[in-house]
């Protein structure tokens, strides 16, 4: 039986065009805006940190489409969080996806808690990060 934990998705609609938005999640300043200080570089496999509570994640660029989807590895646990813009006109759709969660009751090292429980946490985290991108972005 699949005991998978599943992924994390937040969407939220910025009142901003699209390059805008790219700007905010594709450049290290614009990432430390509404996320974590970080060393990113839009670069497929370059490597970066994030300066999360629990210290330094090591993060690996995964994926580049300018200006429609980012995705990264995230810290040692096999994460992926990926980035999802779409153009609605004056206006740009934001999705936020972490996956590459394992079973729900399997330990995350860093946090010492099953899986089932960091990823709800997170789930709360990426919404109100989500919220505070909209706000950065829109002033």
């Amino acid at each position: 039986m699949e005991n998978k934990v599943e992924d994390i998705k937040q969407t939220v609609i910025i009142e901003a065009p699209i390059q805008q938005v790219w700007k905010t999640v594709s450049t290290s300043e614009g990432i430390s805006s509404w996320f974590m200080p970080n060393d990113f570089e839009p670069k497929v496999g370059h490597e970066f940190h994030v300066q999360s509570p629990f210290g330094p994640s090591p993060c690996k660029v995964l994926e580049v489409e300018k200006p429609h989807r980012l995705s990264f590895s995230w810290d040692t646990d096999g994460w992926v969080v990926t980035f999802i813009l779409k153009e609605l006109g004056d206006k740009t759709e934001f999705t936020l996806i972490h996956g590459g969660w394992k079973e729900a009751d399997s330990i995350v090292p860093k946090a010492g808690e099953k899986a089932s429980i960091i990823r709800d946490r997170m789930n709360q985290g990426w919404a109100v990060i989500t919220q505070k991108l909209r706000k950065v972005v829109e002033g």
